[in-house]
C-alpha cells in the first residue's frame, strides 16, 4: 500500500510481517544522509582530501569500479600512517549536522518502526556514525547497543537493541573501536569470509526475520557482501524469508530497478527520484513514507481508523496508480482485531456501496493469508486468490470436518467481516447492494442472514410504531438503509433461500432415471416436489439507469433488477416431454393433484409478493398463452409446466371420475388469481364437466370480467366455441345481453382515448358473438343482428384459421387495450380555479410532496389539467416542476396525443428557461406523441429542436450505451424524430423526408459530441435507413463505424446496432470494412461482444457475396478467446437447431465452416470450445464419425463434458459409433471432476458394441478414473 501520494508502494506482506513483530530494518549509509553524511563514495573521497592525498592509477581503477571498500584498502596498505591514520580521518568525517531539515526524520521514524507491540528493538545498521544513539538520548528511549563484533544472537528471545553490524564510531579518541570499523576490503573479508561473525549473524537473521533494507544502492557493496554471503547459504538448501528493500530509480525505469533487484533475491519497493528545481533528485517519497508508516503504527488501531476516515467515503473507482488509496483501505481493514473495519461501517455518512467491488477483488495471495491469521504451508499456492469479504478462515472461526453429524457447515465471521456485514445493512434499499450478493452466491452466510434480518425487523417495528425521529436519524446519514416495501420482499425471498442462482444447476435428470426404474414412490414424490417448488430469478435490469420520480418504488427497483418466477429445476419441459413420449407419467399424474395445485398456489402467492399478481390478473397468460396445447406455448418460462402438469392430471382424472374432475374444477374456480380460472374454463371446454348454466355464471361474475379480460381470453373463447351449441335458451340470452352490452369501462385502463375504446367495444362484440356462432349454436335475434350489422360496418372482421384471434397477444403481437387496469388515486383540488391556485402555490418550491396526486391528477383529469397550464400560461406563468410532472404523466402513446393537442401550440412559446428544466420529461413525452402525430406537423419538429438544443448531461456508459440512449433525453427525441418518420411510411430507396434529413444529419454529425446517444439510437434503427436512404447512410452514419476514424463513436455505433442486428446482404456489402475491423475491437463492445460475435458467426455461415472465407478466417483470427468461445457457442446453438436437417447444415454450413474459416493456429482452443465442439459432433447425427474426425484436433480435456457425455448416450451414437465415441469421450473427459453415471453407461455401450475396444488406451483411462471414483 502507498502511504503517501506517488510515494513507494509497500507490499502488504511486509506490512503483516511487520504487524507481526518478524520484520528487522537494515539501514545504510542513505538515511544519514540527509544530515550531512557522505554515501561510501563520498566518504571516501573526502578521506583523500583530508589525507591530502590523490588516487594512484591501481585506487583509481577500483574507485571507478565502484569497489570503494578496495579502494580504502589499498590507501591503508601505501600510507605512512596506516590503517589508524585512515580511519581517524573516517571519524573526522562522519560528523551529522542534526540541524538540516529532515536530518534525523529517517531516523526517528526507524526507531519506532522497528519496536514490536512489546517494546522490544530489533534494529539493524551499517552506519558507523551516532545519530541513533543522539536521537535516541533526545527522543528518550532507552535501548541496548550491539556494536561489532561483539553481536547477539539474531533471535527474538535473545535480542532487544540496536545493532552496528560494521562497528560503531566512537564517541570519544578510541583507536581499538576505530579498529573494529569494517570498511575495506580485508575487513570484509575477516568479518563475512574468514572469521565469518557477520556472515553468521546475517545468515541467521535473514533466516529468523523478514529483513527490510533502507538506505541502500543497488550497486552497495555492503549489499553484495551480505547478498553473497545469503546465496551461499542458499545453495546448502537453508530457506529464509523474502527480502525487500527500498530503492530509489529515476522516473521510465521501473522496469530495469526492478529486475537489478530481483537479481539479488531483494523485493525492490521502488520509489521515483525526479529533479527538483535545484537539479537534485529528490528522495523525500521514502522518509515521508516512512514517517506516515511510523504514525500508523504507533497509533495501532487508530492508525489504520485514520486511513479509513481519510478515505472511506471516496469512490474508489477514483484511484489511480500514483495513489493506491484502496490497497490502503484494505490493508487498514484487514487489522484482525476489527477495530478499523468497526470505523468504516459506522461512519456517517454511510461508505459508498462501490466499495464492495474493491473488498470483492482478489488481489490477496498466499503471502498474505498470516494477516487473517491462517498458517501458511512453507510450498507457496501459486494459484491461491482471495479478497477481503471471501477468503480462508482462522483456526478459531474454521467449521470442522466430520463424515457425520457434521456440526458446522460454515466458518463463523471474524470481528472484519461482522463490521462489514453491519455496514451492507446501511444499503438495504439499494438495489445493487442485493444484485451483488446475488453474484456471491444464492444464499447468505447465516450471520449475515441473521444481521439482515434484524435489520429489517428493526424497521419494521419502527415503521409500524411510528417511530418518525428514528427513521429520520437513520436516513440522515444512510439514505439507502430502509428498505421500501418491494426491496424487503425482495431480502425476504433471498433470506428465506427462494431465490434461483445460476450456480444452482439443478435439473430433473436423476429423478427421472429413478421415476423409470421404481414408479412413483413415496421419496420421489417429496423429491418432485421439490423440484418444481417455485423460485425467483432476480437479474440486473435491462431497462437502462434512469431514475425518473414517476416510476415509484416498484419502477424505481426495477430500473435495476429484474426478477421472474422459476423453479428449482432446469429443463423441465425436456424432461416431462420425454416421460410422456415413454407414457410413464399419465398414470402417475392423478396422485400428484393436489401436489401441484399447491406448488401452483405457492407460486401465484410469491407473484403477489412481488407485485406481478392480485386476484385479477397474474402473469400466466403471457407465459403460457393456452391452457390447452398450442403451438403459441413455448419451453421460455420454466414455471407454466405446473399449470400443463396440473391441466395433465385433471385430464387423466377425467378419464375415469368425472364427478371427482368436476368438483376439482370447481374448487379452482373459487381460487382468488386468474391462472386458476383459466384453468376452470379450461375444465369447462369438455364435454359432460360442468353444466352449462354454471360455466356462464362464472363468466358473468365479477361484473362480467372474466368474459371479456385478457387474462381469460383463450380459453373463454375456446369455451364458447367448444360449448356454446350445448347452451339452454336461459343461459343463451344471458350470455347474449351480457356480450351485447360490452364490457365494462371500469375493467380497462382510464386513459383510453374514446376512439381507442369504441375500436375495442365493437371488435369485442363482434368476436365473441362470432365465436359463440362458430360453434354451431343459433343465435338469438337481437345477437344475429348486432352480429351482422358489426361484420357489415366491418368487413374487415373475419375469423382467424389458426385461432389467433383467441389470443391476447401472437407471435410478438399484442392486441393493446385490455390488459391494464388503473384505479382512481387521491384526488387533486375539485374545480379549475382552485387547482390554478394550488398550482401557483407550489411555484417557489422543489418539493415533490405533490406526485402522490398531481401526476395522477393528470393522468385521469386530463383536460382539467391542461387547461389549468394554459391558463396559467397566457398569464406567463410557467410552474416547470408541474409542466415536468405532467408530461411524465402523459408520456404514454394515447394520454402524449391528448395532451398533445391542447398543449403543443402553448409550448412553442415556452420560455427556454422552463425549457431547459423540463427537458427530460418534454423529450419522453414527445416520444410518446410522435406515434400519433401525422406527418407535416410542424410543431413536432419545432419542440424536437428546442429540446435538443438544452445542454444536456453529456455521460454514456459504454456497456449499456442503447439502455442509456432511451432514457437520455437526447435518445428520446431521436427516437420521437425516427417514430415521426415512420409515420410517412417510408419505402425502399425514396430517400428521407427533407423535413427529417437535417435533423438525422445533425444527430449524425460527430462534431456534436452532446448528440452521441441520438447516434446510438440511429444505428439501431441502420437496415431501415440503408433501406430507404442509402447514400444518405453511407455518407453520414456508416462512417460513424469506422473504429479508425473514432474508437469511441464506433463502439457507440456498433452496440446501437448490436440491439437489433440482422443479417441484410447490402449493408454487409457497404460496411465490410467497418465489420471485419471490429472483430480487433472485440472487448471494447462490453456487453454487446458476444451477440456481435454470434452476427459474425451467422454472417460466416451464409455464403455472402464480397466476402470471402480468408477475410472471415483472420477475422475470426482476431477474436480474443471469449468471442472465439461465442463462435463455438453459435454453432452449438445452430447445429443443435437444424433438427431434422441437422446432417444437411452439418455437411453445407458448419463442416465448410471448419475447414475454410475456423482459425488452424494450435492456441485457438480451450475448454470451452471442447465442450461446443462436443456438443456439435453429437447434434451432427449420422454425420457425427466425420464430425469427431472433423474437429478432433480441437479436442482439450475439459470439466464441462456432461452435457456432451449426456446426449451421446441418450443419442445411442454410442452404440452405433462405438470408435468415434470413444475417441471424443478420451478426448474430452477430465479427470478434475467427478465422474457422471453417463460416463459409466457410455462405456458400457461402447464395449458391448466393439468388445475389442476394452483394451484401447483411452477406454483403459477412464474406465480406472470411473472405478478410483467408486463409480
Amino acid at each position: 500500500m502507498q502511504f503517501v501520494a506517488n510515494g513507494p508502494d509497500v507490499p502488504e506482506a511486509l506490512l503483516q510481517a511487520h504487524e507481526d513483530g518478524r520484520v528487522v530494518f537494515f539501514c545504510g549509509a542513505g538515511i544519514s544522509y540527509p544530515a550531512g553524511l557522505p554515501l561510501f563514495k563520498g566518504l571516501v573521497r573526502d578521506i583523500y582530501d583530508r589525507l591530502g592525498l590523490t588516487m594512484h592509477a591501481l585506487e583509481q581503477s577500483a574507485f571507478n569500479k565502484d569497489q570503494y571498500d578496495l579502494t580504502l584498502d589499498l590507501l591503508e596498505h601505501r600510507h605512512r600512517g596506516g590503517r589508524l591514520a585512515v580511519r581517524r580521518e573516517l571519524a573526522n568525517a562522519l560528523k551529522p549536522n542534526l540541524r538540516r531539515p529532515g536530518a534525523t526524520a529517517t531516523h526517528e521514524s526507524l526507531l519506532h518502526l522497528a519496536r514490536d507491540r512489546e517494546g522490544a528493538l530489533r534494529l539493524l545498521t551499517t552506519n558507523f556514525d551516532r545519530i541513533f544513539e543522539l536521537l535516541a538520548k533526545r527522543l528518550k528511549l532507552p535501548h541496548q547497543t550491539y556494536s561489532a563484533p561483539m553481536l547477539p544472537i539474531p533471535k527474538s528471545s535473545r535480542w532487544d537493541g540496536l545493532v552496528y553490524l560494521h562497528g560503531l564510531q566512537p564517541s570519544k579518541a578510541d583507536d581499538a573501536a576505530l579498529h573494529r570499523l569494517v570498511v575495506t576490503s580485508g575487513d570484509f573479508g575477516l568479518a563475512y569470509l574468514t572469521e565469518r561473525w557477520a556472515a553468521r549473524f546475517v545468515t541467521d537473521l535473514f533466516r529468523n526475520y523478514v529483513v527490510c533494507f533502507v538506505g541502500y544502492s543497488i550497486n552497495d557493496p555492503v549489499l553484495r557482501y551480505m547478498m553473497d554471503a545469503l546465496a551461499a547459504d542458499r545453495m546448502l538448501g537453508e530457506q529464509s524469508p523474502q527480502a525487500y528493500a527500498f530503492g530509489a530509480c529515476k522516473p521510465g525505469a521501473e522496469a530495469t530497478s526492478a529486475d537489478d533487484w530481483r537479481a539479488k533475491s531483494v523485493e525492490p519497493i521502488l520509489y521515483t527520484t525526479p529533479v527538483n528545481a535545484k537539479g537534485h533528485e529528490d528522495h523525500s517519497a521514502l522518509p515521508k513514507t516512512l514517517q506516515a508508516w511510523a504514525r500508523t503504527y504507533r497509533a495501532g488501531a487508530l492508525g489504520k481508523e485514520s486511513i479509513v476516515t481519510a478515505h472511506a467515503l471516496t469512490n474508489p473507482s477514483e484511484n489511480t496508480q500514483q495513489d493506491d488509496f484502496v490497497g490502503r483501505m484494505l490493508w487498514a481493514l484487514s487489522d484482525p482485531r476489527g477495530l478499523a473495519a468497526k470505523c468504516f461501517a459506522e461512519m456517517q455518512p454511510a461508505p459508498p456501496i462501490t466499495w464492495l467491488e474493491a473488498f470483492s477483488d482478489k488481489r490477496f495471495r498466499h503471502g498474505d493469508l498470516a494477516r487473517f491469521g491462517v498458517p501458511a504451508h512453507a510450498t507457496e499456492d501459486e494459484q491461491l486468490r482471495f479478497s477481503l469479504i471471501s477468503r480462508p478462515a482462522a483456526y478459531q472461526y474454521a467449521p470442522w470436518m466430520a463424515l457425520g453429524g457434521y456440526p458446522r457447515p460454515q466458518s463463523n465471521f471474524d470481528p472484519i467481516m461482522r463490521h462489514l456485514a453491519n455496514w451492507i445493512t446501511r444499503y438495504l434499499n439499494d438495489p445493487h447492494c442485493l444484485l451483488w450478493l446475488l453474484e456471491q452466491g444464492p444464499a447468505p452466510h447465516p450471520t449475515l442472514a441473521w444481521i439482515i434480518s434484524q435489520s429489517l425487523n428493526e424497521q419494521v417495528r419502527h415503521l409500524s410504531n411510528g417511530n418518525d425521529a428514528e427513521l429520520e436519524s437513520v436516513l440522515a446519514h444512510s439514505p439507502n438503509a430502509i428498505a421500501s416495501p418491494v426491496m424487503r420482499t425482495l431480502w425476504e425471498i433471498y433470506l428465506s433461500g427462494r431465490i434461483k442462482h445460476r450456480s444452482n444447476d439443478v435439473d430433473m435428470y436423476d429423478w427421472v432415471e429413478r421415476f423409470k426404474r421404481e414408479g412413483l414412490t413415496a421419496m420421489l414424490r417429496s423429491q418432485l416436489r421439490e423440484l418444481l417448488s417455485p423460485r425467483v430469478e432476480i437479474r440486473k435490469s435491462w431497462r437502462g439507469i434512469a431514475m425518473e420520480e414517476h416510476l415509484g418504488d416498484r419502477g424505481r427497483v426495477k430500473q435495476s433488477i429484474d426478477w421472474e418466477l422459476t423453479l428449482v429445476a432446469d429443463q423441465v419441459h425436456h424432461q416431462v416431454r420425454e416421460l410422456h413420449e415413454l407414457q410413464l407419467l399419465a398414470p402417475a399424474l392423478p396422485t400428484l393433484i393436489v401436489d401441484l395445485q399447491q406448488l401452483l398456489s405457492e407460486a401465484l402467492h410469491l407473484m403477489v409478493e412481488l407485485g406481478d399478481a392480485n386476484a385479477y390478473s397474474d402473469r400466466s397468460y403471457w407465459d403460457l398463452p393456452s391452457v390447452s396445447a398450442h403451438d403459441q406455448n413455448s419451453d421460455f418460462r420454466t414455471w407454466v409446466v405446473m399449470i400443463e402438469l396440473l391441466r395433465d392430471a385433471w385430464i387423466e382424472i377425467g378419464k375415469v371420475d368425472v364427478t371427482r374432475a368436476t368438483g376439482i374444477a370447481q374448487e379452482w374456480f373459487k381460487q382468488p388469481f386468474a391462472c386458476f380460472k383459466r384453468l376452470a374454463l379450461f375444465a369447462a371446454s369438455h364435454d359432460h364437466v360442468i353444466v352449462p348454466s354454471e360455466w356462464v355464471g362464472w363468466l358473468l361474475s365479477d361484473n362480467r370480467r372474466w368474459l371479456w379480460v385478457a387474462e381469460t381470453m383463450r380459453e373463454c373463447m375456446r369455451l364458447l366455441v367448444l360449448q356454446g351449441a350445448k347452451l339452454r335458451l336461459k343461459d343463451q340470452a344471458d350470455l347474449e345481453s351480457a356480450i351485447l352490452e360490452g364490457p365494462p369501462r371500469e375493467l380497462f385502463r382510464d386513459d383510453t382515448s374514446a376512439d381507442t375504446w369504441s375500436a375495442l367495444v365493437t371488435h369485442s362484440t363482434w368476436i365473441h358473438l362470432a365465436k359463440l356462432e362458430s360453434s354451431g349454436l343459433i343465435l338469438g335475434t337481437s345477437a344475429k343482428q348486432r352480429l351482422n350489422q358489426l361484420s357489415a360496418e366491418n368487413p374487415h372482421f373475419r375469423l382467424a384459421s389458426d385461432q389467433s384471434d383467441e389470443f391476447s397477444h401472437w407471435s410478438g403481437s399484442t392486441w393493446d387495450g385490455i390488459d391494464k387496469l388503473y384505479r382512481e388515486p387521491n384526488p387533486a383540488p375539485a374545480t379549475r380555479q382552485r387547482l390554478i391556485d394550488w398550482l401557483r402555490q407550489q411555484l417557489d418550491t422543489d418539493s415533490t410532496s405533490y406526485e402522490t396526486s398531481w401526476p395522477e391528477r393528470c393522468r385521469t383529469r386530463l383536460y382539467r389539467c391542461t387547461s389549468a397550464l394554459k391558463l396559467l400560461a397566457e398569464e406567463n406563468v410557467w410552474p416547470s416542476m408541474h409542466w415536468r410532472e405532467a408530461l411524465q404523466a402523459w408520456s404514454d402513446d394515447t394520454l402524449a396525443f391528448r395532451s398533445w393537442n391542447y398543449l403543443s401550440a402553448v409550448m412553442l412559446s415556452m420560455p427556454d428557461a422552463t425549457i431547459a428544466v423540463i427537458a427530460r420529461a418534454a423529450a419522453r413525452w414527445l416520444r410518446g406523441a410522435a406515434a400519433s402525430i401525422e406527418p407535416g406537423n410542424a410543431s413536432l419538429l419545432t419542440l424536437c429542436a428546442r429540446v435538443l438544443a438544452v445542454a444536456h448531461e453529456n455521460t454514456f456508459d459504454q456497456d449499456e450505451p442503447l439502455n442509456q440512449a432511451i432514457n437520455h433525453p437526447v435518445g428520446q427525441v431521436t427516437e420521437a424524430l425516427v417514430t415521426y418518420w415512420f409515420k410517412h411510411d417510408p419505402q425502399d430507396n425514396t430517400g428521407l423526408p427533407l423535413e427529417i434529413e437535417p435533423f438525422f444529419s445533425k444527430l449524425a454529425d460527430t462534431s456534436f459530441p452532446q448528440f452521441r446517444h441520438g447516434r446510438v439510437i440511429l444505428a439501431s434503427r441502420l437496415i431501415a435507413l440503408y433501406r430507404v436512404d442509402q447514400a444518405w447512410t453511407v455518407r453520414h452514419l456508416l462512417p460513424n463505424f469506422d473504429w479508425e476514424l473514432d474508437k469511441e463513436e464506433a463502439r457507440a455505433a456498433w452496440s446501437g446496432f448490436m440491439w437489433s442486428a440482422r443479417l441484410y446482404a447490402p449493408l454487409l456489402a457497404a460496411f465490410k470494412k467497418q465489420l471485419l475491423a471490429t472483430t480487433k475491437h472485440f472487448a471494447e463492445l462490453g456487453k454487446h461482444r458476444h451477440r456481435f460475435a454470434a452476427y459474425m458467426t451467422y454472417a460466416a455461415l451464409d455464403p455472402i457475396e464480397d466476402y470471402s472465407t480468408q477475410e472471415f478466417q483472420e477475422a475470426l483470427c482476431s477474436l480474443p478467446e471469449d468471442g472465439l468461445h461465442q463462435v463455438v457457442q453459435t454453432l452449438a446453438q445452430a447445429q443443435e437447431a437444424a433438427g431434422e436437417r441437422r446432417v444437411e447444415f452439418w455437411r453445407s454450413r458448419l463442416r465448410p465452416f471448419w475447414q475454410r474459416i475456423w482459425p488452424k493456429d494450435r492456441h485457438f482452443t480451450s475448454s470451452e470450445i471442447s465442450s461446443a465442439l462436443a456438443r456439435i459432433c453429437v447434434a451432427a447425427g449420422d454425420e457425427f464419425p466425420n464430425a469427431v474426425h472433423t474437429v478432433s484436433d480441437w479436442f482439450v480435456h475439459t470439466e464441462g463434458w456432461g452435457h456432451a457425455v449426456r446426449t451421446l448416450h441418450k443419442s445411442g451414437l454410442d452404440t452405433r459409433f462405438p470408435a468415434e465415441s470413444l475417441a471424443m469421450l478420451s478426448a474430452i473427459v477430465s479427470e478434475k471432476s467427478w465422474p457422471l453415471p453417463d460416463l459409466r453407461d457410455a462405456l458400457h455401450a461402447i464395449r458391448s458394441a466393439a468388445p475389442s475396444l476394452e483394451k484401447d488406451a483411452g477406454f483403459v483411462r477412464l474406465n480406472e478414473y470411473m472405478r478410483s471414483r467408486g463409480t
